[in-house]
């Protein structure tokens, strides 16, 4: 995973609530086991008319969503199946956070193990940011990792919250096993130091 320490990038609003995973990426695309062509895929269903053609009138297909690394939704997105594929797909298209009013639990944790930070603000801040963002969607702003913060155009800091584990995999780009794997060294020095003089 890329190490996410800060993200300073467009934010754009798909502002709808219960986005299940299904929506996110259809079951069909299921059958990968890696994350290879999963972008293309994502929101599929709603990107897409029948014969595979792009509805301009979705968000992912104006040019407002090229290279905007965050996403404002609504509330219980995520929700629905266990997928890792639903992360996969939004980080390969290059979204790095989601800022939602509440996510589906399975979902979060996924988006933590796999490299896309969720962000949960309360009611009265989530209106705030759609207000702004309908006033200035192509403003960008700057997520801060380590401080826990996301900064708007007009300056306004909202803090949000991440457990410690999370937040320090994410910081170095590591996954679960890799953040494990990071303390090899020292405990193969504990064996060897444990173990002189041991007899058996």
């Amino acid at each position: 995973m890329e190490p996410i320490k800060t993200i300073t990038s467009r934010a754009i609003s798909l502002n709808l609530d219960d986005i299940d995973t299904d929506q996110i990426i259809p079951a069909r695309f299921l059958k990968v086991t890696d994350k290879a062509g999963l972008a293309a895929n994502l929101f599929s269903d709603w990107r897409y008319n029948a014969d595979g053609t792009p509805k301009p009138e979705f968000l992912l297909n104006q040019p407002v969503a090229q290279g905007a690394h965050i996403l404002f939704t609504g509330n219980n997105f995520g929700c629905g199946s266990s997928r890792e594929h639903a992360p996969w797909a939004l980080t390969g298209f290059g979204f790095n956070a989601v800022v939602a009013l509440s996510f589906g639990d399975i979902f979060r944790n996924n988006s933590l193990k796999n490299g896309l930070l969720p962000i949960q603000v309360d009611a009265a801040t989530h209106q705030r940011l759609k207000d702004l963002l309908d006033e200035i969607p192509r403003a960008e702003w700057t997520i801060d990792l380590e401080a826990q913060t996301l900064t708007t155009p007009d300056g306004e800091s909202v803090h949000f919250e991440i457990d410690a584990f999370s937040k320090t995999c994410l910081v170095q780009g590591n996954d679960e096993l890799g953040y494990l794997m990071s303390f090899a060294d020292q405990v193969k020095e504990y064996e060897v130091s444990h173990h002189k003089g041991v007899t058996t």
